[in-house]
């Protein structure tokens, strides 16, 4: 049976310091938007972690902090789904960051690595400090990757 009224449920949560990550959480709700999603935007310590389990997707936004590390205030997010492991939960993983430190988005890496294994992963974005209009298009490749739930 085919859920033809069915909108996916997307959260896309983020950290961000300088504001460049989450310029482009915000270029990615709107693209969800534009797509017809339901979405909602985050900032990582607003998010109720209990959310993870009624969501069709997840996007995560992380800068990287020290020599690639993910950043404390995401670490709760971070053991949250690896526990939940629900190969089911589409998830993505996006993060601003500057090519001169040798782990260029390695925080965005981590994640990357450990949703392959405890979702579906199917998209990583990663972006050159400030996101310019460009990027725009890849925010909405990746936001056309999220599929409904047929079950």
């Amino acid at each position: 049976m085919a859920l033809t009224n069915y909108r996916p449920k997307l959260a896309i949560v983020y950290a961000s310091v300088t504001g460049n990550t989450e310029q482009l959480a915000e270029m990615l709700q709107e693209a969800a938007l534009e797509q017809g999603l339901r979405t909602e935007l985050y900032r990582v310590e607003e998010f109720p972690l209990s959310e993870l389990s009624s969501c069709d997707g997840v996007l995560i936004g992380t800068y990287t902090w020290g020599s690639g590390e993910i950043p404390e205030e995401m670490q709760g997010l971070y053991q949250a789904v690896e526990e939940l492991d629900r190969k089911q939960l589409q998830t993505a993983v996006f993060g601003t960051g500057d090519s001169f430190f040798a782990e260029f988005c390695g925080a965005v890496d981590r994640f990357r690595d450990m949703l392959y294994v405890k979702t579906q992963l199917i998209a990583t974005l990663k972006v050159e400090l400030m996101p310019q209009p460009s990027d725009a298009i890849r925010c909405e490749k990746m936001v056309k990757l999220i599929k409904p739930r047929t079950s």
